[in-house]
C-alpha cells in the first residue's frame, strides 16, 4: 500500500510536509515552518500528528525555511532518520537552520525580558544545538543520482529552477504492469531567470503533487529587468534611497548578479549597494561554490574571470556596527536586506528610517504573504508596525514581481504540456486556498486531468 497524507501546504503556502507511506517505509517531503499570520504560525508548536521517530527519511525538495525550517524541532522530538537533498541544499540549510534557531532563542529571550508571553519562561521553538544536531543526518546527493529505497522503489532529484539546489522529488516505483511515478514539485521556477536554470522537464508522471502559489496570477512584467533598471534611476532622481527587503537566498544573490551586469552596461551609474543580511552573505559563499548548477550564461561569464556577484561599490555589511552605519547615506544609496516579506530582520530598521520620507522608494520584488508586513507595504496602508510603532508609509512603493521563483499559472501550464501521459490524480498545495483552487480549475480546463485541493490532515491511497 502506497499512502500520502498532507501535514501541511495546505490552504497556505508555508509549512511544507508531506507524508508518504510506501514499501513499508515512512517517508516526509518537506519539513518546513509555518510562516505568516500568528494563528498559521501556532502550528508550528502543535505536536506532530504522528511520532517523528517513526519516519526513515526526510526527503527537501529545497533550503527554505517554510520547506525545511520544521527539522531540528522535528529532531528533537524524535527523528533520526537520513535527510535526503541536494548538496546546494545541505549547505544552505548549515546556514538557515542555524539562524532560524537563533532567532527562536533570541525571540524566547526578548520575550521572557519584556514579559509578554503567556508561558513562563518563554521557550524557543528549538535550539542551536538541535539545528547541529540536524545538520549531521544530511546525505546530499547530485542531480541526476539515484537513491533506492528497496529493491523496486528509487528516487531522484531533478533541478526544479526555483532556487539554488532547489529539486523537484521523483519517487518512481516498479509495478507488475510497468512503473508509478510520484513526483513532488517543490517550489516551481520560471524560464529565464537570471543565473538559474530552466525547470527539468519530467515525464511519466502518475501522481503529481504541485505548488500553487501563483495559481490565480501572472507576472505582470515581461521584462523585469528594465523595469529593475527603471526604478532604480527614477528612484535616485528623486534624492533618495532605494530600499530593497530581499529574500537572503536566492533573490540576494540575483539582485547582486543584475546590478553589477547593469552597470557593466551603463544602463545605471555605480551607487553605492549595501547587502546587510549576515545570512545573505554566507549564502553568497555558497553560491560562489556551485558556479556549476547555474545557467550557461552565468557560467561563461565565470569562465572569463568576473566576479559575477560584486557591482563595483559592494559594501559588505556583517557587523551591527556595519548596518548602523549606513544611516548616514540618506541618499543615492541601493540597501538589500532581509527578510523579504519584512517579517524580521536588519530590513525592519531600515524600514523604520526610510519609510517616512517620500523621497525615499521601497522595492518589493516577490511575493508577500498575507499577515505579513510587506503584505501591509504592498496594499500602501497609512502605518506599519515596526518594533511595536506605527511607522509612517510615505516612501515610494515600487513592485516588480517578475523576478519571483515561483512559476505563474501560464508558466506552470507550459510546463505540464509536455507531460506524455494524463496523471491519475494531480494535488494542488503550497498556495492560499483561492490560488490553489484557482489552478485546479486552470489543470482541468486546459488538460482534463483530475485534481484535488488537499484538507490538512487528508489522506489518499495511491494505486
Amino acid at each position: 500500500m502506497t499512502k500520502l497524507t498532507f501535514y501541511g501546504a495546505t490552504g497556505t503556502v508555508t509549512g511544507s510536509r508531506f507524508h508518504l507511506e510506501i514499501n513499508g517505509k515512512n517517508l516526509l517531503i518537506d519539513c518546513g515552518m509555518f510562516q505568516g499570520p500568528k494563528e498559521v504560525r501556532l502550528k508550528n508548536w502543535e505536536v506532530f500528528p504522528i511520532p517523528p521517530s517513526t519516519f526513515d527519511y526526510v526527503l527537501l525538495t529545497h533550503a527554505h525555511i517554510d520547506h525545511s525550517g520544521y527539522l531540528p524541532k522535528f529532531v528533537r522530538e524524535g527523528f533520526n532518520g537520513k535527510i535526503i537533498c541536494t548538496h546546494a541544499t545541505a549547505e544552505l540549510c548549515k546556514v538557515l537552520l542555524k539562524d532560524s534557531a537563533h532567532i527562536q532563542e533570541e525571540d524566547a529571550k526578548w520575550a521572557n525580558k519584556k514579559g509578554f508571553s503567556k508561558h513562563s519562561p518563554a521557550m524557543p521553538l528549538y535550539t542551536k544545538e538541535d539545528a547541529i544536531k540536524t545538520l549531521n543526518l544530511f546525505h546530499p546527493l547530485h542531480y541526476g543520482d539515484f537513491f533506492k529505497l528497496s529493491d523496486n522503489t528509487r528516487i531522484k532529484l531533478h533541478d526544479s529552477g526555483h532556487i539554488l539546489g532547489s529539486a523537484l522529488v521523483d519517487v518512481k516505483t516498479k509495478t507488475a504492469d510497468g512503473s508509478r511515478k510520484i513526483l513532488f514539485s517543490g517550489d516551481l521556477g520560471r524560464p529565464e531567470i537570471p543565473v538559474l536554470n530552466e525547470p527539468d522537464q519530467v515525464y511519466n508522471v502518475d501522481y503529481l503533487i504541485l505548488e500553487s502559489t501563483y495559481g490565480q496570477r501572472l507576472h505582470e512584467s515581461s521584462d523585469p529587468i528594465s523595469d529593475l533598471v527603471e526604478v532604480i534611476n527614477r528612484s535616485m532622481k528623486r534624492g533618495g534611497s532605494l530600499v530593497i527587503p530581499a529574500f537572503s537566498v536566492g533573490r540576494t544573490q540575483t539582485l547582486l548578479y543584475l546590478l553589477r551586469l547593469l552597470e557593466e552596461e551603463g544602463k545605471i551609474p555605480s551607487y553605492p549597494i549595501f547587502v546587510d543580511s549576515p545570512m545573505a552573505i554566507n549564502a553568497l559563499d555558497i553560491f560562489k561554490d556551485h558556479i556549476k548548477d547555474f545557467d550557461l550564461y552565468a557560467r561563461m561569464q565565470k569562465m572569463q574571470g568576473k566576479d559575477i556577484f560584486r557591482p563595483k561599490d559592494l559594501h559588505i555589511c556583517r557587523t551591527r556596527e556595519d548596518s548602523m552605519s549606513i544611516n548616514s547615506h540618506r541618499s543615492g544609496c541601493i540597501i538589500i536586506s532581509a527578510s523579504g516579506m519584512v517579517t524580521g530582520g536588519r530590513i525592519l530598521h531600515h524600514m523604520a528610517q526610510r519609510l517616512p520620507d517620500p523621497k525615499n522608494t521601497v522595492l518589493l520584488m516577490g511575493y508577500q504573504a498575507e499577515g505579513t508586513r510587506g503584505r501591509v507595504i504592498q496594499e500602501k496602508k497609512e502605518t506599519v508596525k515596526i518594533h511595536g510603532k506605527q511607522v509612517p508609509i510615505n516612501a515610494q512603493i515600487e513592485m516588480i514581481d517578475g523576478f519571483s521563483g515561483h512559476a505563474d499559472y501560464n508558466e506552470m501550464l507550459a510546463w505540464l504540456m509536455p507531460f506524455n501521459k494524463t496523471p491519475k490524480q494531480v494535488f494542488m498545495v503550497h498556495g492560499e486556498t483561492e490560488a490553489s483552487q484557482s489552478m485546479a480549475e486552470k489543470i482541468k480546463e486546459t488538460y482534463g486531468w483530475n485534481v484535488t485541493v488537499p484538507q490538512f490532515g487528508d489522506s489518499f491511497e495511491l494505486e
